[in-house]
């Protein structure tokens, strides 16, 4: 059942967050997200990832799994919502470097201000 391998926040650990972020295609997830507005749900295979059905699977356990993202049970398929929260709380600062990091945002004069 997704879900009952996600760490609470206290149990997120630093190196499991870097792991998963050290991905490419994990790493486009977790920008994406944060690209959208807080509390944004996105079905699994919304992401366009050049992957088969079991590595994007696998991409999203191991996302599950380091705490960055929960996965909502919504019948028939699984969604996919950022921990933004969560992460700012357990690892300050994280989430503005992650922010450096989506395309828009390194170029916008409002994030260098």
């Amino acid at each position: 059942m997704p879900g009952s391998d996600q760490p609470a926040p206290e149990e997120m650990e630093l190196g499991s967050v870097f792991a998963a972020l050290a991905d490419r295609h994990r790493r486009q997830v977790i920008l994406t997200l944060l690209a959208e507005p807080d509390g944004t749900e996105r079905h699994c295979s919304s992401f366009g990832l050049p992957v088969s059905k079991a590595t994007l699977t696998h991409h999203f356990r191991v996302l599950r799994q380091a705490g960055l993202i929960r996965q909502v049970d919504r019948g028939n398929s699984n969604m996919a919502q950022l921990r933004r929260a969560e992460l700012q709380h357990r690892f300050p600062g994280l989430i503005e470097l992650l922010r450096a990091e989506i395309p828009d945002q390194r170029s916008s004069p409002e994030t260098s201000a």
